[in-house]
C-alpha cells in the first residue's frame, strides 16, 4: 500500500471553491478505486496551503485509478471546474510508504 499525498497551493481568496473540489472527489475518488483519506484545507496558518490524501495498492493500480478517474462523469466534471476557476495556482503529487507500522494503540490518560 502506497499513499498519495497531493499538495495544492490555492487562491486565498477562493477557498470556498477548493471545498467543492474537495466534496466533489470525497464522491469520485473512492468510487473509481482509492481509499481516500480525506481532502484538508486551510484552518489555521497557511490561506495558501491545501492537501488531498488517497491510499492506493501500487503504481498499477494508481495509473488504473487515474484513467477511472478521468472517465468518470463527475471527474471530468471537477477537472474542467477547477480548470475554469483557476483556484489552484500549483499542485505536487507524492507517493510514500507508511514506515511506523504497526502502531501501538491509543492510550487516553
Amino acid at each position: 500500500m502506497i499513499t498519495c499525498f497531493i499538495r495544492y497551493k490555492i487562491d486565498p481568496f477562493k477557498k470556498d471553491a477548493f471545498a467543492t473540489y474537495a466534496r466533489n472527489w470525497g464522491q469520485a475518488i473512492p468510487r473509481c478505486g482509492a481509499d481516500l483519506i480525506g481532502y484538508f484545507g486551510p484552518h489555521e496558518g497557511s490561506a495558501t496551503t491545501a492537501y488531498g490524501v488517497y491510499n492506493i495498492e501500487n503504481l498499477a493500480a494508481y495509473e488504473a485509478y487515474r484513467a477511472r478517474l478521468a472517465s468518470d462523469p463527475l471527474g471530468r466534471e471537477n477537472y474542467d471546474f477547477a480548470s475554469s476557476e483557476r483556484f489552484i495556482l500549483k499542485e505536487d503529487r507524492i507517493f510514500l510508504k507508511n514506515v511506523s507500522l504497526p502502531h501501538a494503540p491509543k492510550v487516553t490518560p
